[in-house]
């Protein structure tokens, strides 16, 4: 068995732990189909979108995620508090072309003001040899490129959340 192509990615919210983990047990999945979305529109869809621009073209799918679970470590005294939420995604429509997913969200403070998300996703590339040459060729940068822009949506969308929000 090939081994999945692990991917990260990090941003940081300006608001603390508690709120940034408070609004994710709220609702994960509305925020995470919410940072696939490409237009307002698509809201009311159960699919989402993942879609990057690669050399002037647009690259993506709907994809169906899924939140497997949201789990926090107590702090110890010499790490910090930490939850991670599980998410899983794949192509909605011909699941088979596109890679599956599977992921961890971490979310812990950096300062009583600050948190930090970070991605860690293992994906496999799918079509066996022919798929693994495409993804060496540009798979690994569109799946990059796609982490990075889900992960910074996720941010905007929390800080936008929280803004609103009195402390």
């Amino acid at each position: 068995m090939k081994r999945p192509h692990e991917i990260r990615y990090f941003d940081y919210v300006n608001a603390s732990y508690e709120r940034v983990r408070d609004v994710l047990e709220r609702d994960a999945l509305a925020i995470c189909r919410a940072a696939t979305k490409t237009s307002a529109a698509r809201a009311a869809s159960l699919a989402a979108a993942l879609r990057i621009n690669v050399a002037g073209f647009e690259v993506g799918t709907d994809i169906t995620i899924v939140v497997t679970g949201m789990q926090e470590t107590a702090a110890a005294p010499t790490s910090p508090r930490t939850a991670v939420l599980g998410i899983e995604w794949k192509a909605a429509t011909l699941p088979r072309l596109f890679p599956f997913m599977r992921a961890e969200l971490a979310i812990y403070p950096l300062a009583p003001t600050e948190t930090q998300l970070d991605f860690h996703g293992w994906y496999e590339p799918p079509l066996g040899a022919v798929g693994g040459a495409l993804d060496a060729l540009v798979g690994r940068r569109i799946a990059d490129a796609a982490v990075h822009r889900f992960v910074a949506e996720v941010a905007a969308y929390l800080r936008a959340t929280l803004a609103t929000r009195p402390a």
